[in-house]
C-alpha cells in the first residue's frame, strides 16, 4: 500500500506546501516529489531539474517543483468503495453551445483558415471527496496512463489519467507520438474508424514530421495503431529520432501545443482557442513530468577481473504527458475538461458526443467513490 507516501503528501496538503504524486503508464511504481517551501519556481531555459507543470498557452510561465525529497513506493491493489457510476450532468445550455463553437470551426476550416482546430469545454461539478483517495482511484482504474495529483498552494489542485506522452528525451534520443481520432469502447467488439479519424490521425503525424524533420536525425515511425485509454480507443503512431544541436526549449517550443491538443496551423488555431473558447483552459492541455532527471545505468561484463567488470554511465532523461483527462479541484468543486479535433468531416452532435464519452474518464473516479 502507499501509506508513507500518502501520509506524507497529507502533510503537505495541510501546511500548504507543494507536491506531485505519479504513477508512470503500465508501471506498480508511485513517484513522490516534496517541495519545503511554498516558493512558486519557473522553468526559463529547461536546463532546470524538477517536476513541470506547464500551461496550454505557451505565452504563460511553466511551474517547476523542485523536490527536496523524493520517496518510491510500489502497490498492488487499492480497495475502493464503489458506487454506481452516474451519468455527465452537462445541460442543454452547455450542449447548445459546444455545438455552436464546432460549427464556428467548421466554418474557419471551411474559409480555408485553417486545417484542424481543437475546441474544449469545462464541467463544473461540487465535490468534497478526498483528493487522495481520487489519486488511488485513478492508478487503480487506468493502468496504462499517466496518472498524477499536483498540487501547489499558489497555483491550485490539479489530478488526471493522460494516455499521451509529449516527448521523452534520453540525452540525445527523442521519443514522442501522434495521438488523435477517438471512438469509444464497447466489449468483445472490434474498433471500426471512419475517415474522420483517420485523416486526424494522419494531419497530426505529418505536422510533427514537418516540424521535426529539419531538427533530428534518424526519424522513424511505428504502424499507426488502435490504443485503448479507459472507455475510449484513438489511434496512435510513435516516432522517435536523435536530435541535432537543438535544445529541450527548442524542441518543445516546436512540439506544444501540438495539433491534437490545438490544431493546424499552431498560431491560428491557437488564437482561435483563446478567442472563441468561453474559459481559460489554464494548465489542461499544456502538459508535466520529468525533467532532467539523472539514471543511473550499470553494465557488467564477463571478464574474470572483478575489478573493472562494472560501468556505470548516467543518462539524464526528461518525460513529459500531454495533460489530458484531467480536473481541478477548487473550492469543493472539481472541474473537468474535454475536447476534441475539428476538421472538414465533423459532425456537431457527434462531436459533443466525444465530449461526453471522454469526460467519463474523471466523471466515473468521481462518482465510483
Amino acid at each position: 500500500m502507499l501509506t508513507q507516501i500518502i501520509d506524507k503528501a497529507k502533510k503537505h496538503f495541510a501546511n500548504k506546501l507543494p507536491f506531485v504524486l505519479y504513477r508512470k503508464p503500465n508501471s506498480t511504481i508511485v513517484n513522490a516529489g516534496f517541495q519545503s517551501t511554498s516558493t512558486v519556481f519557473n522553468v526559463h531555459t529547461f536546463d532546470e531539474k524538477g517536476f513541470v507543470f506547464a500551461p496550454f498557452n505557451s505565452d504563460s510561465p511553466v511551474i517547476l517543483l523542485k523536490f527536496e525529497e523524493f520517496l518510491q513506493q510500489p502497490y498492488d491493489s487499492i480497495n475502493i468503495d464503489s458506487k454506481k457510476e452516474k451519468g455527465n450532468s452537462s445541460s442543454i445550455k452547455e450542449k447548445d453551445t459546444h455545438i455552436e463553437l464546432v460549427k464556428k470551426a467548421i466554418s474557419k476550416i471551411e474559409d480555408k483558415k485553417i486545417e484542424k482546430v481543437v475546441v474544449s469545454r469545462k464541467i463544473e461539478l461540487s465535490c468534497t471527496k478526498d483528493p487522495f483517495l481520487l489519486f488511488t482511484s485513478l492508478i487503480q482504474k487506468y493502468s496504462s496512463a499517466f496518472c498524477y495529483l499536483w498540487y501547489h498552494p499558489k497555483v491550485g489542485m490539479w489530478l488526471g489519467a493522460t494516455p499521451e506522452i509529449l516527448l521523452k528525451l534520453e540525452n540525445k534520443r527523442l521519443t514522442t507520438m501522434s495521438l488523435a481520432g477517438t471512438k469509444p469502447y464497447i466489449k468483445d467488439k472490434d474498433v471500426v474508424w471512419g475517415t474522420k479519424e483517420i485523416e486526424e490521425q494522419n494531419l497530426v503525424t505529418q505536422y510533427i514530421t514537418k516540424q521535426l524533420e529539419d531538427k533530428v536525425d534518424k526519424l522513424l515511425y511505428s504502424k499507426v495503431e488502435s490504443i485503448r485509454a479507459g472507455n475510449l480507443w484513438h489511434l496512435r503512431t510513435k516516432l522517435t529520432a536523435e536530435i541535432k544541436n537543438e535544445s529541450l526549449k527548442s524542441i518543445l517550443q516546436i512540439l506544444h501545443p501540438t495539433p491534437a491538443v490545438c490544431g493546424m496551423p499552431k498560431k491560428e488555431t491557437r488564437f482561435f482557442i483563446l478567442k472563441e473558447e468561453d474559459y481559460n483552459r489554464e494548465y489542461y492541455t499544456g502538459y508535466l513530468g520529468e525533467l532532467n532527471f539523472k539514471q543511473e545505468n550499470l553494465r557488467t561484463t564477463r571478464r574474470k577481473n572483478t575489478e573493472n567488470n562494472v560501468y556505470r554511465s548516467i543518462k539524464t532523461i526528461s518525460e513529459l504527458y500531454v495533460n489530458l483527462r484531467c480536473m481541478q479541484l477548487k473550492n469543493e468543486k472539481a472541474f473537468i475538461y474535454v475536447g476534441g479535433g475539428i476538421t472538414k468531416d465533423s459532425d456537431p452532435e457527434k462531436e459533443w458526443k466525444e465530449t461526453v464519452n471522454k469526460s467519463k474518464t474523471m466523471l466515473s473516479i468521481l462518482n465510483t467513490i
